[in-house]
């Protein structure tokens, strides 16, 4: 408990600073097409790292966590290597099409913010292959249960980026904003570096990689599919009021970054006790432990709703209504985050049950399963947004996610649990 509650401060102040960095951005510009451009310019390279970077945890934390240490250092750095070359080759491939894969994100944009666009996405390409590589690094720090240094190495490079926006936004505009999300991430890639040991030469045949691409391949080919929904979000909200898409993008910003603290205090160090439990064969231990974390998510998920539903309205205008954002955007704001509410228990409780397949070493059945109500969603998604616009867009997505979690429930309980 004493470690949640460390590793839920770190993670809370950290997600705190990355916040206040989007905060400053939106208050100081204003929702309208230059917010809207640089949330969109996001897309494609979070949308990259959330199938690849994800995936490399979901695997990588529960095979590193049963090594040796000589044997840790040897595949760290050979996935290090990996990933990093890979990603940098897919950077400059995206970086060379965006004139031409860029427009089709964001359809409801003019021509303006369309190029704009195009070159927020090229800064941020460079950033997506300094995050990917942060993964590998994460990893081996969590197979180390070394959590506290993990957790502070994004909290010292947000405070530094967010120093340096305030300087740079006024003076060069959302381009320096785009800049200075890069520069955050290549600080944390070098915080993070002592942790990985001294270099070793990658060994890309070794058991571990060959066994990490036959549990990784599945995760990829799934969550390529169900984790654009990101992307077809950005291209219904183009078409939008414009700054609707910065509201809607903040209120999905604020529900992720309590997520990530969830995950980084709760589930994150969940999963090699877990990964230690399945590989010993103790079954009541593990399940009282799945079931101890569940409640606790649980607990806490409904706990933040019923204060955003009695005293969020007032806080969001205390923390966002200045600046250029209206006493009408706050409203906005606080109405999509109580239709995205699903959105926040949904994630909050999926990420347990997802993880614990991961340190059984199953990551086909979480996989198969977000496919399957991910198909079966995005139709609905469309209507809902044609409909009642933005308000059925976040109460589809909300529906999505709870029902995505309590399917997985049902199969783990079915499946690991009886």
């Amino acid at each position: 408990m004493k470690q949640a509650v460390h590793l839920g401060t770190l993670s809370a102040m950290s997600i705190g600073i990355a916040f206040l960095y989007q905060w400053y951005v939106l208050t100081r510009l204003g929702p309208g097409i230059e917010t809207d451009a640089l949330f969109a310019g996001m897309t494609i390279p979070q949308l990259t790292l959330a199938i690849i970077s994800g995936s490399l945890m979901h695997v990588l934390v529960p095979l590193l966590s049963i090594e040796g240490e000589e044997c840790l250092r040897r595949d760290a750095w050979s996935f290090f290597a990996l990933i990093g070359g890979a990603f940098t080759m897919l950077a400059m491939t995206l970086f060379v099409t965006a004139p031409w894969w860029v427009p089709v994100t964001v359809p409801g944009f003019s021509e303006g913010g369309m190029d704009l666009t195009v070159r927020l996405t090229r800064i941020q390409l460079i950033g997506m292959v300094f995050s990917a590589v942060n993964g590998v690094q994460w990893a081996a720090y969590h197979a180390r249960q070394r959590f506290v240094w993990a957790e502070c190495t994004p909290l010292l490079a947000s405070v530094i980026g967010f120093l340096a926006l305030t300087w740079a936004l006024p003076r060069f505009g959302v381009v320096a904003a785009a800049w200075i999300s890069v520069l955050r991430l290549a600080l944390q890639t070098v915080l993070l570096l002592p942790g990985m040991g001294y270099p070793a030469r990658p060994a890309l045949k070794s058991e571990l990689v060959v066994t990490s691409w036959q549990r990784i391949k599945p995760l990829i080919l799934g969550t390529a599919y169900y984790k654009t929904d990101p992307v077809v979000d950005r291209m219904l909200l183009s078409m939008a009021q414009a700054g609707s898409l910065s509201l809607y993008y903040l209120a999905q910003r604020i529900y992720g970054a309590v997520n990530q603290v969830l995950n980084k205090a709760v589930a994150a160090p969940m999963v090699p006790r877990l990964s230690r439990l399945h590989q010993s064969g103790k079954r009541d231990e593990f399940r009282r432990l799945y079931i101890r974390k569940l409640i606790q998510i649980a607990a806490i998920s409904c706990f933040g709703l019923f204060a955003l539903g009695t005293v969020g309205q007032l806080v969001l205008e205390l923390l966002v209504g200045i600046g250029r954002l209206s006493e009408k955007n706050v409203t906005d704001l606080w109405w999509i985050m109580m239709w995205l509410s699903g959105v926040f228990i949904g994630g909050a409780l999926g990420q347990i049950s997802s993880s614990a397949f991961y340190a059984c070493g199953d990551t086909r059945t979480p996989t198969r399963i977000s496919v399957v109500s991910f198909t079966l969603y995005i139709p609905c998604k469309v209507v809902s947004f044609y409909l009642w616009g933005v308000m059925g867009l976040a109460l589809a997505t909300s529906i999505y996610y709870m029902a995505n979690f309590l399917i997985q429930q049902y199969f783990f309980k079915k499946g690991v649990l009886a």
